[in-house]
């Protein structure tokens, strides 16, 4: 509970909050569940909260920021970090596909079978490249902070 509300008041995902802390999304949603979480992940989501993993076992905490980076910072190193993903899937699907299709070129010309691969592959490269420059609305973390704040009535 005090996982989720913390990440919700900085407006970070549940992908961004496993992110910046190196641990699974299906990890954090079982600790925002109730959940007992692990010495590790309570040390990992310290990290990206910048706050003692001690005083994330505590009902009441004061959050004291690292000077080491701000959340700012770690949220933008997160983003770039996601950024260059895509680009590396994007790479990849060029030169997997380019060799394809010269093979399909000069082994098979009669049937273009790369089209399916390219045509499947590339809807998981849009897909990708939609999440990670946050062109989906309902998969980023300020959606979610608007819904919670919608069901409470208030602020974060």
């Amino acid at each position: 509970m005090l996982i989720q509300k913390l990440r919700l008041q900085r407006g970070w995902s549940q992908e961004q909050l496993a992110e910046l802390s190196g641990l699974s999304v299906r990890t954090i949603q079982r600790i925002e569940r109730g959940q007992p979480a692990s010495i590790e992940s309570l040390k990992s989501l310290g990290a990206a909260f910048q706050i003692d993993f001690s005083d994330l076992k505590e009902p009441e905490m004061n959050p004291t920021v690292s000077q080491n980076v701000s959340a700012d910072e770690a949220l933008a190193l997160s983003h770039v970090r996601k950024v260059k993903g895509f680009y590396i899937h994007l790479a990849q699907y060029a030169i997997t596909v380019g060799f394809l299709a010269a093979v399909n070129f000069f082994v098979y010309p009669r049937s273009y079978w790369v089209v399916w691969i390219a045509l499947g592959w590339g809807i998981g490269l849009l897909l990708h490249g939609l999440r990670t420059f946050d062109k989906i609305p309902f998969l980023n973390g300020e959606w979610e902070r608007q819904q919670v704040e919608k069901q409470l009535g208030r602020k974060l």
